[in-house]
């Protein structure tokens, strides 16, 4: 386990209220796609720590990054104020929500700010031109809403074994011009757009409600077995 005073970098808006913060990252830095990290700051006098999943990648050597959304809670204050050239204590690696190529095919549920282990999963994934066929059921309210998606746009043309579908839970998305999936993920969504699913492994990361809904419908109503269904929660979501 490695503790150090990072270098901030960057402070990256990725959509309204979503910011990614990026370290320097020291060589000593190991972790795999889909790991978490502690990030400690000073609140009130007193020191308080909160676990992040890494949404960078593996493959990208010279930083290490996490992304929040900004909520009214004091640490997440606290980080909204966090600028370039600041210093950030972190702890890593944690956690055992990873991927690095192991199955031929994956299916990647996740709504929210619930996306950032599978940003770190897909961009490993791309870089290392891994031969896994993957497909992401990503939920949003609305399309200003769709974090890292310039990230993935950019991913599936680089990859041709790499599917984002990206569904809209707001009302009357065909109003705002929206011609994609909507509606939120479930049993249905599954057995529409990834025809397939009894021959992937589910990986299942947002909101506390969505992941144990999600994971009873694969499991129940799919009959996904426990091999085939892995999870993430989310501490204090």
């Amino acid at each position: 386990m490695l503790e150090y005073e990072a270098d901030v970098l960057d402070v990256i808006e990725r959509a309204p209220g979503v910011k990614s913060f990026r370290l320097l990252r020291k060589d000593e830095v190991d972790f795999k796609p889909g790991q978490w990290f502690l990030v400690f700051q000073e609140i009130s006098g007193e020191e308080a720590k909160k676990p992040f999943s890494f949404s960078s990648s593996p493959t990208e050597a010279d930083h290490i990054e996490f992304t929040k959304r900004i909520t009214d809670s004091d640490f997440s204050k606290a980080l909204d104020n966090i600028k370039k050239g600041d210093k950030l204590k972190v702890k890593l690696p944690y956690g055992n929500f990873t991927f690095e190529g192991e199955e031929k095919k994956i299916g990647l549920l996740s709504a929210g700010i619930g996306i950032t282990p599978f940003r770190s999963i897909c961009k490993n994934a791309t870089d290392k031109k891994l031969s896994t066929n993957i497909v992401m059921l990503y939920g949003s309210r609305d399309p200003n809403n769709i974090v890292f998606k310039e990230d993935f746009d950019s991913m599936q043309e680089e990859n041709p074994n790499l599917k984002v579908i990206n569904t809209l839970t707001c009302p009357n998305p065909r109003e705002l011009g929206w011609e994609g999936c909507c509606g939120y993920i479930d049993k249905a969504m599954i057995e529409r757009e990834v025809p397939d699913y009894k021959e992937r492994v589910f990986f299942v990361c947002g909101p506390p409600d969505m992941v144990s809904c999600l994971v009873e419908e694969l499991k129940k109503d799919l009959e996904m077995t426990e091999e085939h269904v892995r999870i993430e929660h989310f501490v204090g979501y």
